[in-house]
């Protein structure tokens, strides 16, 4: 399923807001040397914050698919020589900045719950076939509206944002942030300051 499938009446058809709260004017246009691609779980396809479209959508040539099974990923992954999927796993490496001829080609990024990500590994068993990178330890994750069991859990497009930067560290991809960022602050306005620091004590 292609990343434009879920347009619906009333929102902007890119980022798939509401027209009156339409983000594209905080979403850059990033060139990256390492290709994406965005394996995102369909349930999170209708999330209100939806970060791995952001990074879709932020990143040129980028690829997002959606749904939970993918015919296409074999033959997508046979295009790409070094081809890294960025999951834990029992044999995982810690990124890290490496020469451009060592670079991955293709970076395949499940997106959802943990839960959910497993379950796009366990129903598309060549992912499981290709090295997997996890994130060296970095700051704490600016989704304050998420309470995680694991301080260095991140949002798909922090995890990319931080992937990106290690692979390219003379380039800046923090303008990536600035819709993710917009759109906590909009949760956080709508359901009132005293409401928010109730529920998330810690999260400033």
């Amino acid at each position: 399923m292609n990343a434009s499938s879920f347009s619906r009446p009333g929102r902007c058809a890119r980022c798939q807001r509401p027209v009156a709260r339409c983000l594209c004017s905080l979403i850059p246009s990033l060139q990256a040397t390492c290709p994406l691609l965005i394996l995102q779980h369909h349930s999170e396809a209708r999330h209100a914050l939806n970060t791995g479209r952001l990074a879709y959508l932020g990143v040129q040539g980028a690829q997002l698919w959606v749904g939970e099974q993918f015919e296409d990923l074999e033959a997508r992954l046979a295009q790409a020589q070094r081809p890294v999927l960025l999951f834990p796993g029992p044999q995982a490496q810690v990124a890290r900045a490496l020469a451009p001829q060592q670079r991955p080609d293709l970076i395949v990024v499940p997106d959802g719950t943990w839960r959910k990500a497993r379950l796009i590994l366990h129903r598309n068993p060549i992912l499981q076939r290709l090295p997997h990178w996890v994130l060296p330890q970095g700051d704490v994750s600016r989704y304050r509206l998420r309470k995680a069991p694991d301080p260095q859990a991140v949002s798909t497009l922090e995890a990319i944002v931080r992937l990106m930067q290690l692979m390219e560290p003379e380039r800046d991809f923090s303008a990536l942030l600035r819709p993710f960022e917009h759109l906590i602050e909009e949760q956080i306005q709508a359901m009132g300051l005293d409401t928010y620091e109730r529920n998330y004590p810690t999260s400033r």
